[in-house]
């Protein structure tokens, strides 16, 4: 009952009636066969009572047919087209020996419904026309060789009534056989929404450790190769390279562990503001640390970024500085920032050349950063000057409401 509520509060019916996997479809269900057999017994019983001069006196045989047509439902679940017809044929057995009326058409009913609801029209409308064309048949014509001996034909306006039974049984499986597709539709859509979100954070995540990563990866190879070089000849140059690989594999392990943290507690403030602009000098002496000189001039007057484009500015220029140390034969590269009243525009620039065939840089780190710029509805471009350099240009709007923006709020406390 429990799990039935709490599906109820999340916004989708329970499982036993939207046909969803799990235990409901796999066990029989006792506590609502034993009610409905009750209820048949012992309303038959009575209506027995006010049909004795019209119908025979139930029997044995009487209850065992109504012990079937109820027993066989027990299969609903598993085998809805084998529980409706048994319940039927056992009802129309029932009514052809004369039987009173009563609720063995409830369980008719029930077959009925849930082999609707579970997708079986035809097998039900089926099963329920043959009732309903049995009992035309025994109240009209083979009467007069059924029991009771002294009975009579039916009127036809009762058959009224029956069709009316059997359109509204109908109607109310078809209903809820309707409302179960809806559903499942529902559910189907919220399951796809829950997987792209977690797609778009599992990128998230993949674009942050690759700029993390290859920004300080890049600056220790070159540095490790300083002090290899050095290490003979200069000794304490070789010491500043080790000391410029200490300190960014210490700040690569301390993003990295955020971002591992994020994952590990999705729900949990990151524990130190995420990278931006503001942090530039930063990634400027990380840069001169790996030998590459580094120019920055801003256009504008600076005014507060959104954390989602702050980030994202952080980003593409810490990636656009890693290509130049890893790619150009330039030992120098221009940083510009331009501040506008709704976007942000940057552009760095190396002199070159290419030092191999990845000019500019990997197809990952140009990919991260598209889909950095795409995230916010910004733009970027990059490839060769004429000259032989490279260049990297963006533009990200300042507005805070791009799809992105919700997702990297999350990023700072």
């Amino acid at each position: 009952m429990e799990e039935q509520h709490s599906h109820w509060a999340h916004g989708g019916p329970p499982r036993w009636l939207t046909g969803a996997p799990g235990h409901y479809a796999s066990r029989l269900p006792w506590p609502s066969t034993i009610l409905l057999g009750a209820v048949v017994m012992v309303g038959s019983t009575i209506a027995a009572r006010g049909q004795m001069d019209e119908r025979a006196p139930l029997d044995i045989f009487a209850r065992l047919l109504l012990f079937l047509a109820v027993a066989v439902l027990l299969l609903r679940h598993r085998h809805p087209v084998v529980a409706v017809f048994g319940s039927s044929a056992a009802a129309m057995i029932y009514l052809a020996a004369g039987y009173p009326y009563g609720p063995v058409f409830l369980a008719v009913a029930v077959g009925c419904f849930s082999a609707v609801v579970s997708g079986h029209r035809r097998a039900a409308w089926t099963a329920v026309g043959m009732v309903w064309l049995g009992h035309v048949l025994v109240a009209h014509w083979l009467y007069r060789w059924l029991p009771p001996s002294d009975d009579h034909p039916a009127a036809w306006g009762q058959e009224l009534g029956v069709a009316a039974w059997v359109v509204a049984i109908i109607a109310a499986a078809e209903f809820v056989r309707v409302r179960r597709e809806q559903w499942a539709d529902q559910r189907a859509e919220r399951e796809a929404a829950e997987q792209r979100r977690a797609d778009e954070e599992r990128l998230r995540m993949a674009r942050e450790l690759h700029d993390v990563l290859a920004h300080s990866i890049s600056v220790i190879n070159v540095q490790s190769s300083v002090g290899l070089a050095l290490l003979d000849s200069d000794p304490e140059q070789a010491r500043t390279a080790l000391t410029t690989i200490k300190a960014a594999s210490k700040e690569a392990l301390g993003e990295v562990r955020q971002v591992l943290d994020t994952l590990r507690t999705p729900g949990d403030a990151p524990r130190a503001p995420a990278p931006g602009l503001d942090r530039l000098p930063e990634l400027v002496e990380q840069a001169a640390g790996a030998g590459l000189t580094v120019t920055v001039e801003t256009d504008g007057v600076r005014r507060a970024v959104p954390p989602g484009a702050d980030l994202a500015a952080f980003r593409i220029v810490q990636e656009a500085l890693t290509n130049v140390v890893r790619h150009s034969g330039s030992r120098t590269a221009q940083v510009r920032i331009g501040y506008g009243p709704a976007r942000i525009r940057l552009r760095i620039d190396d002199e070159g050349p290419a030092t191999g065939d990845d000019a500019g840089g990997s197809g990952n780190g140009l990919a991260g950063m598209r889909e950095r710029a795409a995230a916010l509805r910004g733009t970027i471009e990059a490839g060769p000057r004429a000259d032989g350099g490279f260049r990297v240009r963006a533009e990200l709007p300042l507005s805070s409401d791009s799809p992105d923006a919700a997702a990297h709020k999350e990023e700072t406390p």
